[in-house]
């Protein structure tokens, strides 16, 4: 006497043949990513761990901080595009938040006239420019490369002036071509921009921002 058995290979019975596959696929799929096919995460910044353990204890010894808590750090990198072109072209500002995008890694926001000027024929709500902060890991693997990719592609680079400091321990340069990150293809730019880059630190001084700065790679042009 024979009896019927139900083996794996037979269709459930009411389901078609093509849902049965695609179950069984989505359970390959699930089973594959419990298996550690995910990407895996970026490893901590260089200049992060940098700033720890090398960094730290540096400016411990030279300031004589009682703590490493008191030693200063960068909180925020702000990235910048002014587009007073923005009024008369109107793809300017989809370029220059393209652009800024493939530079940080993070979608920018549009900054618009918080008044209407006559004189630069501006009005309330006009976009006038771009910007973005980065924070945490992004904003230290965009100082990484800043200073040992972009900077040094700086046609006849001799150094940055310590002249942007503000007086209170923050720093603001100005790079006159987006094309010195190697990131943006200098063959799908509609034109040459320059945005502005302000590194804030929490430190008190402008000497210890600068000295921060300096141990971070920063090539100040040496007084």
């Amino acid at each position: 006497m024979t009896t019927d058995q139900t083996t794996e290979t037979e269709i459930e019975p009411g389901v078609g043949e093509s849902q049965t596959r695609g179950r069984r696929q989505r359970r390959r799929d699930d089973s594959a990513e419990t298996n550690g096919s995910e990407p895996a995460p970026l490893p901590p910044p260089h200049l992060k761990i940098r700033y720890r353990e090398e960094i730290v204890p540096s400016m411990m010894s030279e300031f004589g901080y009682p703590s490493p808590m008191r030693v200063p750090r960068i909180t925020k990198i702000n990235l910048n595009i002014g587009l007073g072109e923005a009024l008369t072209n109107g793809r300017a500002m989809e370029s220059a938040v393209r652009d800024l995008t493939t530079i940080s890694g993070q979608k920018p926001i549009i900054t618009r006239a918080k008044r209407s000027i006559a004189g630069f024929k501006v009005r309330e709500g006009n976009p006038v420019g771009t910007t973005v902060t980065l924070r945490g890991n992004r904003m230290y693997y965009f100082l990484e490369r800043l200073i040992i990719t972009a900077l040094p592609r700086i046609r006849d680079f001799r150094g940055i002036s310590r002249n942007g400091f503000d007086g209170r321990g923050n720093f603001s340069l100005g790079l006159r071509e987006q094309i010195v990150f190697p990131e943006i293809d200098y063959n799908s730019i509609d034109r040459l921009r320059g945005l502005q880059v302000t590194i804030t630190t929490n430190a008190p001084d402008d000497a210890e921002a600068s000295r921060l700065l300096e141990h971070f790679g920063m090539p100040f042009i040496r007084e």
